[in-house]
């Protein structure tokens, strides 16, 4: 196994064209070919209530929902082929999210049992689920993402894609310019120079 050091990571909304857009342009192809060289965390955008430890998610409680269901999918599947894989499939249709047949297609289709997500969302009534996304949600925060999709990479901002476009994307934003970044961090990490 590849020493592991370079965090990248994405800052979504489950149900957001943005995020989708994103993870299929930019997130997934990158992690197919570099998965093995940094830590990829999946971290999500909302807003934290006070009163109940709850979270408000910008496209309402279903948006919540599809966003535990992918916490819940890297907690539960941590090699994140099995989990980009499953959300990407998740986010392809989010209109859908959080349809039973959607969820059990998906999870079919990249080797998730749909009984360890369900009892994932639903353990202690649903507060680990909560907890998950409590967490995600306070991450985002304290790296100071705002935007879905932001992704980060050696904790900075790497790129953005935003209404459509990709926005302070200084050293490109195609998979390959992302894919060339980790590599040079990857390798300057193992004190190896060209």
């Amino acid at each position: 196994m590849a020493w592991r050091l370079w965090q990248l990571t994405g800052g979504n909304r489950s149900k957001c064209p943005d995020a989708r857009d994103c993870l299929q342009k930019l997130v997934v192809p990158t992690m197919a070919k570099a998965s093995d060289k940094v830590d990829f965390r999946l971290s999500f955008i909302g807003t934290k209530t006070n009163n109940d430890d709850g979270v408000l998610c910008k496209h309402g409680q279903t948006e919540c929902l599809g966003n535990i269901l992918m916490l819940c999918a890297a907690a539960e599947y941590p090699d994140p082929k099995l989990y980009l894989g499953f959300s990407n499939c998740l986010i392809n249709d989010y209109q859908e999210i959080p349809n039973k047949s959607l969820i059990e297609d998906c999870a079919l289709e990249h080797g998730l049992d749909f009984d360890t997500l369900n009892h994932c969302m639903s353990k202690d009534t649903g507060a680990y689920g909560m907890g998950l996304l409590r967490d995600s949600v306070q991450h985002s925060s304290d790296v100071g993402v705002t935007t879905s999709c932001t992704v980060r990479l050696n904790e900075k901002i790497r790129c953005v894609y935003d209404d459509g476009e990709w926005k302070d994307c200084d050293d490109g934003s195609k998979p390959a310019d992302l894919i060339r970044d980790i590599d040079r961090l990857y390798d300057e990490a193992q004190g190896w120079t060209y």
